[in-house]
């Protein structure tokens, strides 16, 4: 009987979460997916195959994380201030989806770099408006 009340509460909980923060949470999961299928290859690529050095890896990962970070910090006051959190969200997904094609299509470690660092400037826009939305 225990079990029964348990798992009707939980059903009860999560019919209480409003369908947005579903579709978030949803867009989130694949965009993260995505983002590690290419990202976690990338460094591999980039040495193997466009003949990229460790140190040259290394900065490129540096800048696209340093880039995430400074973009986080400005799309959370233009979030506040503008209050287009859903606005910002779609634009930062747009771009990091946008760029996920030019990936395996780059013919140089230009357009990866570039790429890279479209994809940290959306994720950037994204993270602060999503989690206020949230």
């Amino acid at each position: 009987m225990k079990q029964l009340e348990t798992a009707e509460t939980t059903r009860t909980r999560l019919g209480t979460i409003p369908a947005g923060i579903w579709a978030l949470g949803f867009v989130s999961l694949l965009m993260d997916v995505s983002s590690e299928m290419i990202h976690a290859l990338l460094p591999v690529y980039l040495v193997t195959v466009m003949g990229a050095s460790m140190v040259m890896v290394g900065t490129i990962e540096g800048i696209a994380e340093a880039t995430a970070a400074i973009t986080k910090v400005f799309s959370g006051a233009l979030s506040d201030w503008l209050g287009k959190r859903k606005l910002l969200a779609v634009i930062g997904y747009g771009l990091a989806a946008l760029t996920k094609p030019v990936f395996p299509l780059a013919s140089s470690i230009g357009w990866l770099v570039a790429a890279r660092f479209v994809d940290r400037v959306g994720k950037g826009i994204r993270g602060a408006p999503r989690d206020a939305l949230v």
